[in-house]
């Protein structure tokens, strides 16, 4: 065998081990991608049945007599705050299903509606005074969990009886039940009940959480990148900050959440689960990420604008801030915009500083207790009732839906303001 037959031999080995590799390359992104996909159509399946929510329909009477109320007069809120609605429901019920009379059965029977349909109701009449005058009103009040996932996934649970069942074919057939988008899922806050819970509350501390991040990481770590590329002096003590900001990036994010225990809540005696330590504490997780793609966009700027700039007669500072740092602005917005994305579903360092607490009101400001997506996830996928497995499904679509949008964004400015050296 000569020397070409030997090189040609060599060749084709070459292209076939090159070609084994791209097809192994191919089958790794291709298992990767179902693995994917099957994760998102499970949490799209479990979340279906959160965007819906079954209601009954209840002919309410709203008389004078029936609701204790003075027989003339004119009906003040006051007056319309002290009536017992949860009877006034219960009564609604037992007119529906006349043939209910032992105690057992009325109790089965009363647990078909959600406990908050007296607050739906006295809220109606507490806003329209008026109405009470109109002796009866139909409302749609939302059924009991149990009952919505019973209704919509025809699945027995052992807290639905064979009553309770016999009672929700007999409102399917008279059409007095049905299901709708569920809106309270995007307009109410964390709640024991199922059927009352939403995200707003949630999503609203993310925003503040967020906000505070970004006001405190962004311009931090964008002037740290500048002076540490641009103006510190190349000496160990520099090595060892550059040395250190790189295994800060590295760090587990729970131990973020234990210095903001240890300094901001302990030391410093700020509110716990504010979004204001909330998002400190982010900000020290985001910080080296931002440093290091600030640093990294800054020196991918041409050395040769910096010296054409400094032989026209530019300052160093001129330098950077009118050429380096514009040139550099799109790199640096992505790098925030991907550690913002991180800092959007961190949720351990947010539990050591108490965002896990149950918290109803919806938060106003940084300073008001509040949750956020991630950590609302982890409390609904610890309760007990059916009917927060699909709450927590769509929270996670919602939360991934920020991400995507997130990194999009990035994907965007990137595109968008580039530039080709």
């Amino acid at each position: 065998m000569n020397n070409t037959e030997i090189v040609k031999q060599g060749l084709k080995q070459r292209y076939a081990r090159e070609k084994r590799f791209q097809l192994y390359g191919r089958c790794a992104v291709f298992v990767g991608f179902i693995f994917l996909a099957l994760l998102l159509v499970d949490i799209i399946i479990k979340a279906t049945p959160a965007f819906s929510v079954t209601e009954i329909r209840l002919d309410i009477k709203v008389d004078r007599a029936s609701l204790d109320l003075p027989s003339e007069g004119r009906i003040t809120q006051t007056m319309i705050s002290a009536v017992n609605f949860g009877g006034v429901v219960k009564k609604a019920l037992r007119d529906a299903f006349p043939d209910v009379s032992s105690r057992k059965e009325k109790k089965q029977l009363y647990k078909l509606v959600s406990s908050g349909a007296e607050f739906l109701l006295l809220e109606k009449l507490f806003t329209n005074p008026e109405l009470v005058d109109r002796e009866k009103m139909t409302l749609w009040f939302k059924a009991d969990d149990d009952v919505d996932t019973f209704y919509k996934l025809g699945k027995r649970t052992s807290r639905i009886s064979d009553k309770q069942a016999e009672y929700i074919a007999a409102l399917a057939a008279s059409n007095h039940i049905r299901t709708s988008f569920n809106t309270t899922l995007f307009t109410a806050s964390d709640s024991r009940e199922p059927e009352q819970a939403g995200i707003r509350g949630a999503l609203l501390g993310s925003f503040w959480t967020l906000l505070v991040t970004l006001m405190v990481s962004l311009p931090v770590g964008v002037a740290a990148a500048i002076y540490l590329e641009e103006f510190a002096p190349q000496n160990k003590v520099t090595d060892f900050i550059e040395i250190n900001i790189n295994n800060l990036a590295a760090v587990p994010s729970i131990v973020f959440g234990l210095l903001g225990l240890a300094v901001f809540i302990n030391f410093f005696g700020m509110p716990r689960s504010a979004p204001l330590v909330g998002g400190l504490v982010l900000s020290l997780m985001t910080l080296p990420t931002i440093i290091i793609s600030s640093r990294a966009a800054i020196k991918s700027v041409p050395p040769s604008i910096k010296e054409a700039a400094l032989g026209i007669g530019a300052s160093h500072m001129q330098v950077v801030f009118h050429h380096t740092l514009p040139l550099a602005m799109p790199g640096i917005l992505t790098g925030s915009i991907i550690g913002m994305a991180q800092a959007l579903g961190e949720s351990a360092p947010l539990l050591m500083i108490g965002m896990v607490a149950f918290i109803v009101d919806v938060p106003g400001g940084i300073f008001d207790s509040a949750t956020v997506l991630p950590v609302q996830i982890y409390l609904w996928s610890d309760s007990p009732e059916r009917a927060f497995t699909a709450l927590t499904a769509a929270t996670i679509l919602v939360l991934l839906g920020f991400l995507t949008a997130m990194n999009a964004i990035a994907i965007y400015l990137r595109k968008r303001f580039e530039r080709r050296w």
